[in-house]
């Protein structure tokens, strides 16, 4: 077989990271250049792929190191037993791609991932490797993130966490029952090991000796994973619930959600069509409420339950509980004025700052940024009092958008 061309594996391994959603860089820190010895920033301008923790934009060189894989995963393109064009670059080959496209002003940073080829350790030695290179040899100070495998040994884990500045875990789907009958080569429990273990590792890298020195670095930036949604007959309620569990138990920076797309020659446990793109959204939008508004996964969906497709799930719950409603604004405690729907996390706080000094009012609302349209029908303040709005069928109608206007934006 003739050997392919840098550029052809570029293509069939950039196409086949696609899937893999878990490669934001909110997190990342900046490091330390020395002048005229390092290359790249997570803190420098770039095309946009990806957020930064300030809220910018930075690009990412996404790719598989190899789509060869000796797992067969039903719900996987790079299965063992796809027929889909294979390629592998070596290691020098990506070191050589994320500097000549970091030089162009492409990029910023290396997301990489990987098929499993010959074993889990030799996989995982191959994309450290990449890592160490750039940081050692070619002094790369862009960020870094690996897809950790996680049947790799500890100290593979170890030495990726110390080149990497995020690691993800993918736990693939939201059920036990549903990666034994899918993936049945991968295992809950090796998955939960080695995120306890990265868990264990980034903690004892945030602690000081007695002198005050700190212990070696280990991904500044957390680790993250992906779960694979509409694969499995799980309810929107388990997928939340089974987040909430991975965030508290191995202090996750993000839980991603990828929507299931039907792949050629797919197993027939698997659906015939995509779910709609819409739930991927909505699972995002509640997960946002259990990280930063203070909700549980059962307020937003009971187990069994899906999520409300055609309005938000923070407006949902507001409907579903209007014995709470309307709330002074003037008095109410922020844990529940951060339920209303229309009042950001910002707005709260800048609600929560003026009314130590003034009564606020309709007007104040408006200057404060709250989406006041949305906000009416659950405050009362002075100016304004929701008496004479609908009630619940009314304002559903009022906010649930024309199916031709639904975005995911």
């Amino acid at each position: 077989m003739a050997q392919k061309a840098l550029s052809e594996k570029l293509a069939i391994l950039a196409d086949a990271a696609k899937y893999d959603a878990s490669c934001a860089s909110s997190g990342g820190e900046r490091r330390n250049s020395r002048a005229g010895k390092s290359l790249g920033s997570t803190t420098g301008a770039g095309i946009c792929h990806a957020w930064a923790p300030d809220g910018r934009c930075i690009s990412l060189l996404k790719i598989l190191l190899t789509n060869f894989c000796i797992y067969d995963c039903a719900y996987c393109i790079n299965r063992a037993s796809s027929g889909v064009e294979r390629a592998r670059f070596t290691v020098e080959e990506v070191v050589t791609l994320t500097l000549e496209f970091y030089r162009r002003n492409y990029i910023e940073g290396l997301f990489l991932s990987s098929g499993i080829i010959r074993s889990p350790d030799e996989t995982m030695a191959d994309m450290v490797r990449v890592a160490r290179t750039l940081r050692e040899r070619e002094h790369f100070r862009g960020y870094i993130h690996l897809k950790t495998i996680p049947d790799a040994a500890p100290e593979l884990i170890a030495e990726a966490g110390k080149w990497a500045d995020r690691l993800s875990i993918n736990v693939e789907l939201p059920t036990e029952d549903a990666l034994s009958s899918l993936a049945p080569e991968k295992s809950v429990h090796t998955i939960h090991g080695a995120m306890a273990e990265v868990k264990a590792r980034g903690e004892a890298a945030k602690d000081r000796t007695k002198r005050g020195t700190r212990a070696p670095r280990f991904a500044p930036a957390g680790q993250s994973t992906q779960m694979i949604i509409g694969a499995d007959p799980a309810s929107d309620g388990e997928i939340l619930h089974r987040s909430a569990r991975l965030y508290g138990d191995y202090a996750l920076r993000r839980v991603y959600y990828s929507a299931f797309s039907p792949i050629p020659d797919a197993s027939k446990m698997l659906p015939l069509i995509r779910p709609p793109l819409v739930r991927e959204h909505r699972l995002y939008q509640a997960d946002w409420l259990m990280r930063n508004y203070g909700f549980d996964a059962p307020e937003i969906a009971a187990p069994g339950k899906n999520l409300d497709l055609e309005i938000d799930p923070k407006l949902a719950w507001a409907l579903a509980n209007r014995q709470h409603f309307p709330l002074d604004v003037n008095r109410a405690p922020r844990e529940m004025l951060l339920r209303v729907p229309g009042i950001g996390t910002r707005s709260v706080e800048r609600i929560l700052k003026a009314r130590r000094y003034r009564t606020l009012r309709y007007e104040d609302l408006v200057a404060i940024g709250c989406v006041i349209r949305n906000a009416e029908p659950f405050i009362t303040l002075p100016g304004w009092s929701p008496r004479g709005l609908p009630d619940d069928a009314n304002l559903r109608a009022r906010f649930a958008p024309p199916p031709e206007q639904l975005s995911l934006f």
